[in-house]
């Protein structure tokens, strides 16, 4: 068999994974996830979703690495990982009533060949108009702060902000699943292995 691993925490990135049938373990990175002002959206985030997954298949004798990261972008600013409560609600607030841009990079690397596939997916996103107090409650349940742009559209709260998708739905939740598939089914082509050897 050939292993898959997952270069990521990320309980979402997991749960659409397991969503496709694919069986893989956690082999969190290392990489910090630094954005460079020179490179685009997309480029950046394609760039350390490679890192990632370079990273942990320098680690590893055998298997695909996939890597994987996420950047939100309104108004060409770059909104990360909220650092404190009233940074989220900052980031919310901004994106209240807006459209912004979700990017999604993604990885896959052959540890023993050194082959690779990559990509990256952008999604337009729309939130309604919120209120202070939705804002203040979505910021005290705590779901915001391990995610890039403050939300998750899978949370009870961020489901309800979401006003009009434009684009990969699964990219905004953390993983463009029908491109991954696509480039995952390739790279198998390329090393010369079965999808039942994963």
């Amino acid at each position: 068999m050939h292993p898959l691993i997952l270069a990521s925490q990320s309980p979402r990135r997991r749960q659409l994974l397991r969503q496709i049938g694919l069986r893989f373990r956690v082999i969190p990175s290392h990489v910090p996830e630094r954005i460079r002002k020179k490179e685009s959206p997309a480029s950046n985030a394609k760039r350390i979703a490679l890192d990632k997954a370079n990273e942990v298949a320098s680690r590893v004798k055998r298997g695909i690495v996939i890597g994987a990261d996420t950047v939100v972008v309104l108004d060409h600013h770059v909104l990360g990982k909220p650092k404190t409560a009233a940074d989220a609600r900052r980031m919310l607030r901004l994106l209240s009533g807006r459209e912004h841009v979700v990017y999604t990079g993604f990885a896959l690397v052959d540890a023993r060949t050194g082959k690779k596939r990559s990509g990256a997916v952008s999604t337009k996103v729309r939130f309604r108009p919120l209120s202070t107090e939705e804002v203040a409650e979505y910021v005290r349940s705590g779901s915001p702060m391990d995610k890039a742009g403050a939300y998750g559209i899978q949370d009870d709260f961020g489901a309800v902000f979401v006003d009009k998708v434009n684009g990969c739905f699964y990219n905004v939740v953390g993983f463009p699943l029908s491109r991954f598939f696509i480039e995952w089914k390739r790279l198998l082509s390329d090393i010369g292995i079965r999808p039942n050897e994963v």
